[in-house]
């Protein structure tokens, strides 16, 4: 796979940075959504699967994460994210015109995900939700009501443990210069609250098929939690994957090769092999 070439977009907020992994001739293009605190540049590996399979993948970094614009980690509204989003989805389908679009979120862009596919779904021909945060997820209200009863964000980054089994991307993920390794923000957490009731409240994405991937051993997005939410999202097109013993990124783990197996049978019945 070709390394992926940079751009910048204007977002809503400041400058975007976006990956391209460019394909001569796409079967599809696929948008991956990243989580909190992370990039878009550790998703290379799952990259060079979609590519492999056909697509033309595009992988921007959020506001506030990566090499994009604004404080760190903060995101007043996430309505501005899927708005950033959006941008990125239109610069793909200006580039490779007539191909079907498919959207990749894993955790925090899973909710990005599910709110873009409640407002756009139309311009989808699939979605994908790996951890996603949605349905029940009890981080955020639990971090500011601490916050209220005691003045500030607990200071708890997350644990490269917690992420995978896998030693090697917990050590790549402590050492990663553009990962957020200190606290939540309080606008962030009131936007995650916010948005989280949004979606929940946005009805369901019609026919537009989902694929939801999970490890049942996932601590920062519980399995049961996110369970609630994707049912809801879903219009009925819904397939499953819940990997045993699997953490929070299942693109990550050690059973890797099972996950973008998932999603590459999903995209071929989808899109038709």
């Amino acid at each position: 796979m070709a390394d992926a070439r940079e751009h910048v977009l204007t977002g809503t907020r400041g400058a975007i940075t976006v990956r391209e992994w460019a394909h001569p001739r796409p079967r599809y293009t696929a948008l991956l959504v990243h989580g909190y605190g992370e990039h878009g540049g550790r998703y290379t590996e799952t990259a060079g699967v979609l590519a492999e399979h056909g697509a033309a993948v595009f992988a921007p970094d959020h506001a506030g994460h990566g090499g994009s614009a604004g404080e760190r980690v903060l995101i007043e509204d996430f309505e501005d994210v899927v708005a950033d989003v959006r941008r990125v989805a239109e610069r793909a389908r200006a580039t490779y015109p007539g191909v079907p679009t498919v959207m990749v979120g894993h955790s925090m862009g899973g909710l990005i995900s599910a709110r873009y596919a409640q407002r756009y779904g139309g311009d989808l021909a699939a979605l994908v939700l790996s951890g996603p945060v949605i349905g029940t997820w009890e981080t955020p209200a639990r971090l500011l009501a601490h916050d209220a009863a005691h003045g500030e964000i607990p200071d708890i980054p997350i644990s490269p443990a917690a992420l995978s089994r896998d030693p090697r991307v917990q050590a790549a993920y402590a050492a990663d210069p553009l990962v957020w390794h200190g606290p939540m923000k309080r606008p962030t957490l009131r936007a995650f609250v916010r948005t989280l009731q949004d979606v929940a409240e946005g009805g369901d994405v019609g026919p537009l098929p989902l694929l939801w991937l999970h490890g049942d051993d996932d601590r920062l997005v519980p399995l049961a939690g996110s369970r609630t939410g994707v049912e809801r999202l879903s219009g009925g097109a819904l397939t499953e994957r819940i990997f045993p013993g699997a953490r929070h990124e299942v693109f990550h783990e050690t059973n890797k090769a099972e996950a973008f197996a998932e999603v590459t049978a999903f995209l071929d019945r989808v899109l038709g092999a």
